[in-house]
């Protein structure tokens, strides 16, 4: 019987090792989601394209190959653009099939019709619309690989009713096609090798900045060596950690502001010069910082970098054993500088300033004091060192503040809002992460155990998609989600329901900020066929937390937390020094090796 292109569509995704789709179906593409589960790859279908796509992306950053999105034309397009642009700004590899008007209705007003190339084109790395169903193999390879290769990103195929519908005379014209392998992973120049060899031992106050990227190149074990081979204190992103284990001695994560206000030599690994580091600049960076920039991406290298000749263009695995086999047996001298002493000084007044938060023990709780009993509670039941649970989180002060709280031993057990601070991601992306380590099928559970996905949700950040506590259910994933409720965007703006009342009654009506006072989120997991557990004590949160921890079903923990009136609109990555930031003229000239 003649293959439809359905058929062939779902045939090409399989022989590329394709063992999971992300989605939502629709006239036509539910033909490529059924032929697709005929042929054993799952499908997970969503209730918003939107947390599809971010699902799908997340995939791709986790399992390092590129996740794959099944969506309907139109509509289902916009709504999956919010994966095209978390894949761009993470640099995570994404697959986007979507399905199109028929092509002979065309500029007729077809159904959901929508130029989807000329649409998309400027956003992926590749946008295509295959000529006919022969050609459907070696255009979806091309690209999943171009997707994947080089700095990562989305690669977008639409695909026609009346190609998908369509059927092919002779099966013998179907190219076959294999998987794609892993890309090239090029090193860097000798003679620049050199210099970075070089100006990092002249060193009095290095500093290695591990970023996702680091995280994404799987390049833990060489990143690990040349640390402690080098004794380099280093700093992760919020997304690097993990890769060098949050409890080892040289993390300065700790003292975070003094390692940047204090360094001299700055050797960034997949991680950029951009909001999250404060751009380089002053006052948050020693104003004579020179910057050792190693990324893939060379049009990233040099971005707010005033020392773009000591850039490394190439893979992290790569590059790290070449810079590790330049230093040879040199190791940084922390007695050559106070700059480990001030270190330590900073570690140990943050950790105790934090401590102190942590025993507040006032009600409403406060955010420490609801992460501290989370913490120790799941750190009990799954010590940090055995890789047991994956952190999604998600809402300004929920991911500001809870990032330094939840240590990880390991990479890729961090996911949060990303480069763009995206609000929305969290369910998405913590529906890829089961189906990354625990599915069956993934090629990331072969031999390991599986994992308990908890995503800390700040109440705000947690309505974009609350509806996939739905799809959490259907597929039987025993997901725990924590809602840190305070009834607002930032925060709330009322310590009472009756004050609440008021606010929304009196002439100038609610904030815009405002959100409901004390809404019962818990009670849409129980809606969904999960567990609900409502908490204002730490006594009642640590009890929620290990029954939802050992709970088989989807959990949500609603935790009362105080509303914070009156408190700045502020993101604390965002704070800025005083002083504001330093000009390019400032900057000291980088030294010449």
């Amino acid at each position: 019987m003649a293959p439809t292109g359905a058929q062939i569509i779902a045939r090409s995704l399989r022989d590329l090792g394709v063992t999971v789709l992300f989605g939502i179906v629709g006239i036509p593409v539910v033909e490529i989601a059924e032929e697709a589960i005929n042929l054993g790859i799952r499908f997970i279908g969503f209730r918003n394209e939107q947390a599809a796509s971010y699902a799908a992306t997340a995939y791709g950053y986790l399992t390092g190959r590129p996740g794959v999105c099944l969506v309907v034309g139109g509509p289902g397009v916009l709504h999956a653009m919010a994966g095209i642009g978390n894949s761009s700004i993470n640099a995570w590899p994404l697959l986007l099939l979507a399905g199109s008007s028929e092509t002979h209705l065309v500029h007729r007003g077809a159904f959901q019709e929508l130029d989807a190339i000329a649409l998309l084109a400027p956003h992926t790395k590749l946008s295509v619309r295959p000529p006919s169903l022969e050609s459907i193999p070696s255009l979806i390879q091309n690209t999943y690989r171009t997707s994947w290769y080089g700095r990562p990103g989305t690669g977008f195929v639409d695909l026609p009713a009346d190609i998908i519908q369509g059927t092919v005379e002779g099966e013998e014209d179907v190219q076959d096609i294999s998987p794609v392998p892993s890309g090239p992973e090029p090193g860097a120049d000798e003679n620049v090798l050199f210099k970075v060899a070089q100006l990092i031992k002249s060193a009095k106050a290095p500093l290695v900045v591990i970023g996702k990227g680091a995280a994404y190149a799987q390049a833990e074990a060489a990143i690990r060596h040349l640390v402690d081979a080098a004794q380099l204190p280093f700093l992760p992103s919020p997304m690097g950690k993990g890769v060098i284990a949050d409890s080892h001695p040289l993390n300065a994560a700790s003292a975070r502001s003094t390692a940047l206000r204090e360094a001299d030599i700055v050797l960034l690994l997949g991680a950029r010069l951009n909001w999250i580091f404060h751009f380089g600049d002053a006052p948050k960076w020693n104003q004579a910082a020179q910057f050792i920039q190693v990324d893939i991406d060379a049009q990233t290298l040099g971005q707010n970098n005033p020392t773009p000749h000591l850039s490394l263009w190439g893979d992290l695995r790569t590059i790290v054993p070449q810079i590790s086999s330049a230093l040879g047996t040199w190791r940084y001298d922390p007695t050559s500088s106070p700059y480990t002493a001030h270190l330590s000084t900073s570690k140990t007044l943050n950790l105790h300033t934090a401590a102190q938060k942590a025993a507040e023990n006032t009600l409403p709780m406060t955010y420490a004091k609801a992460f501290s009993t989370i913490e120790s509670t799941l750190h009990r039941l799954s010590p940090p060192d055995e890789a047991g649970i994956v952190y999604v989180s998600e809402g300004a002060n929920t991911m500001d503040i809870s990032r330094s709280i939840f240590p990880v031993s390991h990479p890729r057990l961090r996911l949060d809002a990303g480069t763009h601070a995206t609000m929305g991601v969290g369910m998405g992306y913590a529906i890829a992460a089961h189906e990354a380590y625990n599915s069956d099928l993934s090629p990331s559970t072969n031999k390991r155990k599986k994992k308990k996905i908890i995503a800390l949700e700040g109440d705000s950040a947690f309505g974009f998609s609350a509806m996939e506590l739905e799809t959490m259910s259907r597929y039987g994933m025993d997901i725990l989600i924590f809602v840190l409720n305070n009834g607002g965007v930032y925060h709330g703006d009322s310590d009472s329901a009756a004050e609440w009342l008021q606010l929304r009654d009196s002439a100038g009506g609610l904030r815009s900020t405002s959100l409901g006072f004390e809404v019962g989120y818990e009670r849409i997991a129980e809606a969904c066929g999960g567990v609900g557990y409502l908490v204002r004590t730490p006594e009642e949160l640590a009890r929620a937390t290990e029954e939802g921890y050992r709970e088989g079903r989807v959990c949500v923990v609603n935790v009362v937390i105080e509303a914070g009136k009156g408190g700045r609109l502020e993101f604390g990555w965002q704070q800025q020094g005083s002083g504001g930031g330093r000009k390019r003229g400032e900057k000291k000239a980088a030294a010449k090796l």
